[in-house]
C-alpha cells in the first residue's frame, strides 16, 4: 500500500480507515450521517490528506438490485450473471425468456434490468411477451446486451433503453467490458443519489467503487500478504451480505473471459441487517439442528441477543454459504470444494470468531455434507488488510 494514500471502506456496520500500513475500524453510529460520523471519529487523519489521495469504497448502500432476462441458462443468463456479480451487483432474480409468461413478477423496485440473448447472427428472438412482462415490472434502468438484429425492435418499444454491444460473441465467449462499465457507473450514480453517502465526495475526488469489486481486484495478489495456496476461496461475511470470491479453476463449466476470479453474493446471509433472513435460511436447512447440537446450543439461540448468539450466527453463515456452493444446494455455481487448499475469511466475522471456531464449522461441513475428511487451511484476515491490497502502486 502506498504511504501517501488514505483508504476508507464504508460498510453496513463498520467503517475502516487504512494509512501507513495500519487499519483501524469504527462501529458506525447509526444516529449520524455517515459523513458526520466519519469526520467525528477520523478527522485528525483525514485532514492530513489531499482529496486526490483519498480512496473510498462502500457497501453501505447495499448495492444495486438486478433482474436478468435471458434466452438460455448455459450462455446468456450465465454470462450476464457472471458480469453482474463481478461488478458488485446484487441479482434478485433471473428469468428464462421461454418461461416469461409463466413466471411471477417481483413487486419490489428493481434498480436495473438486463436483457440478453443470442449471438449477432441470430434474429427475431424477442417479441411482445417481453414488452408485456416489462410493463408489469417496476424498474429504474434497463440495458440490452443481446443480438444486434433485435436491438431496433426493443429500442422502439422500451422507454429509456440503453443498448450496448452483445456480451456473447460469435465464438460464444464473453465480451464483458461494456456491460461491466455500465453497471459500475450505475453503482456510482446510486451512491451519489444516497444522501448518507454522497457527502463523501467532500472528502475524495476519486470515484467511489463497491467494496466487493475492490476485493475482487486483490485476489491475484493475495499471496503477497497471506500464506495461501491455489486454489482458494475468499469468504467475506459482513453485516448485510456474504460474498464468496473464487478462482475459476474451481468450477467445472468454465466460461471464457478475461477474469481469473469470480464472485458470488448472498444478499440475505448477513448477520446484522440480514439477520432474520439468515435465521430463516438456517431453519430451512435440514442439517442445521444437528449443527446446533454439535455446537452445544439449541434453536433458542436464535431468540437471544448476546455475544454467544452472534458467534453462532457467524458460524451458521459460514455453513450455509458453503452449502449453497456445494452439490448439496444447486445454486448459480457448484465449486470443487474438495480441491481447495485454502479458505480465507475477512469482514466482521474475523472480529467475532477465533480460528478454532471457523475450523470446527468447516470440518463439520466437509464431514457431513461432502462426506470427506479434507480440511483446507483456514486463513483469517483479522486486520482487514485484503481490501487495501488493490490500491498498491
Amino acid at each position: 500500500m502506498s504511504q501517501n494514500k488514505l483508504l476508507i471502506d464504508i460498510g453496513s456496520t463498520y467503517f475502516k480507515v487504512s494509512a501507513n500500513n495500519s487499519v483501524e475500524q469504527h462501529f458506525r453510529d447509526f444516529n449520524k450521517d455517515i459523513y458526520d460520523d466519519l469526520k467525528y471519529k477520523c478527522d485528525d487523519i483525514i485532514s492530513k490528506y489531499a482529496k486526490e489521495d483519498i480512496y473510498i469504497c462502500s457497501s453501505a448502500n447495499g448495492g444495486l438490485s438486478t433482474l436478468i432476462i435471458g434466452i438460455t441458462n448455459s450462455f446468456s443468463l450465465k454470462y450476464a450473471t457472471n458480469i453482474a456479480f463481478n461488478s458488485g451487483i446484487n441479482i434478485i432474480d433471473t428469468v428464462l425468456y421461454s418461461q416469461i409468461k409463466e413466471v411471477s413478477v417481483p413487486s419490489d423496485l428493481i434498480d436495473v434490468v438486463i436483457v440478453v440473448g443470442a449471438i449477432d447472427g441470430v434474429e427475431n428472438i424477442f417479441n411482445h411477451d417481453l414488452f408485456d412482462y416489462l410493463d408489469k415490472l417496476n424498474y429504474s434502468n434497463i440495458v440490452y446486451v443481446g443480438n444486434a438484429h433485435d436491438a431496433p425492435l426493443l429500442n422502439a418499444n422500451i422507454d429509456n433503453l440503453v443498448i450496448l454491444p452483445n456480451i456473447i460473441n460469435n465464438k460464444l465467449h464473453i465480451n464483458e467490458e461494456d456491460l461491466k462499465e455500465y453497471l459500475t457507473n450505475l453503482y456510482q450514480a446510486d451512491i451519489v443519489g444516497k444522501e448518507d453517502i454522497k457527502h463523501l465526495y467532500d472528502i475524495t475526488s476519486n470515484q467511489i467503487f463497491s467494496t466487493p469489486y475492490i476485493v475482487n481486484q486483490t485476489l491475484p495478489i493475495l499471496d503477497t500478504k497471506f500464506k495461501v495456496a491455489d486454489p482458494y476461496i475468499l469468504i467475506d461475511i459482513g453485516g448485510a451480505t456474504t460474498d464468496i470470491h473464487y478462482s475459476k479453476d474451481l468450477i467445472a463449466e468454465n466460461m471464457v473471459s478475461d477474469n481469473e476470479y469470480d464472485r458470488l453474493v448472498f444478499k440475505k446471509l448477513g448477520v446484522f441487517k440480514s439477520k432474520e433472513s439468515l435465521i430463516f435460511s438456517a431453519k430451512n436447512n435440514e442439517f442445521v439442528y444437528e449443527l446446533l447440537a454439535y455446537l452445544k446450543v439449541t434453536e433458542n439461540i436464535f431468540e437471544e441477543q448476546s455475544e454467544k448468539a452472534l458467534k453462532i450466527l457467524m458460524q451458521l453463515a459460514i455453513f450455509l454459504v458453503l452449502c449453497k456452493v456445494s452439490h448439496f444446494r444447486k445454486a448459480y455455481v457448484t465449486l470443487k470444494l474438495n480441491a481447495l487448499n485454502s479458505m480465507i475469511f475477512t469482514g466482521g466475522i474475523t472480529k467475532v470468531l477465533q480460528l478454532e471456531d471457523v475450523e470446527n464449522i468447516v470440518s463439520f461441513f466437509y464431514k457431513k455434507i461432502l462426506n470427506s475428511s479434507h480440511n483446507p487451511t483456514i486463513v483469517m484476515d483479522t486486520d482487514y488488510n485484503i481490501w487495501t491490497l488493490a490500491s498498491r502502486d
